[in-house]
């Protein structure tokens, strides 16, 4: 498809820097003219500038496309985690998803499926993909932009936190490290974290295996503060025996090729 193949370009040069056209076809199974074609509909939108012989992303293009790569990462892992988590949610309820990429997928996967739900965001990706979905009422969080994370966070985005209760808060997270900590990667993504764990009666982790040995400087609560944890079975045993020592309500969903 047009897009899936758009989707490896943007991503190749995100993580190259620059690529040539031949590169490219290899990368997206297409051919030369038809990656040329692309290049040409990448440029006219400002996503790419085409040199010589290939092309590289404009300065402007990389927050987006940085978080498009992330989205791709363990993407069958996130899927499976995502429709576990949409058997939790309950009609009538109020939710909030946070911006992270495994919490994406549960909105791409509520708007297969929609039931009446109050939902609220700090992520601009989240918002957008529930917009005119059938009975949920989205509510986007104000506040400071972080581009890296299409996230809205800050003094102001905590403030409002403070005027709201909700039923479910389905979090990601960047890493869970040894000393069973959940962290991320930005200091006002961590303090916003903190403030909706205040303002929920459930806590439900969404955090694929890779986030087991993953790193992340900024502590946001230990594991134990989820009320339920959905991760895959390529989670090593060790960390297994962790989170049942810890009384953790961890929920491990199988996967079509474990490793």
């Amino acid at each position: 498809m047009q897009l899936d193949r758009i989707s490896k370009i943007q991503q190749h040069l995100y993580a190259n820097g620059f690529s040539n056209v031949q590169a490219l076809a290899q990368v997206t199974g297409a051919s030369i003219v038809t990656i040329r074609r692309d290049l040409q509909r990448l440029e006219e939108v400002g996503i790419i500038t085409r040199t010589h012989g290939g092309a590289r992303l404009t300065e402007t293009a990389g927050p987006e496309v940085a978080f498009q790569s992330r989205e791709q990462d363990h993407l069958e892992a996130k899927r499976a985690i995502a429709e576990t988590a949409y058997g939790l949610l309950r009609p009538h309820t109020t939710v909030f998803l946070d911006a992270g990429t495994t919490v994406l997928q549960l909105a791409r996967r509520l708007k297969l499926e929609p039931m009446p739900l109050s939902v609220f965001t700090n992520g601009l990706a989240v918002a957008q993909e529930l917009v005119n979905v059938e009975s949920v009422n989205v509510n986007l969080l104000g506040g400071q932009l972080r581009n890296e994370n299409l996230s809205m966070v800050g003094p102001y985005a905590e403030r409002l936190l403070s005027e709201f209760w909700f039923d479910q808060l389905y979090l990601g997270t960047s890493a869970i490290r040894d000393d069973a900590q959940m962290y991320t990667l930005h200091p006002a993504e961590a303090s916003l974290n903190r403030a909706m764990l205040t303002r929920t009666s459930q806590v439900v982790v969404l955090a694929d295996s890779s986030k087991f040995a993953g790193g992340a400087p900024y502590a946001v609560a230990p594991v134990t503060a989820a009320h339920a944890l959905i991760t895959d079975n390529r989670l090593d045993a060790a960390w297994k025996a962790r989170l049942a020592e810890l009384n953790v309500a961890a929920t491990i969903v199988p996967l079509k090729r474990p490793l």
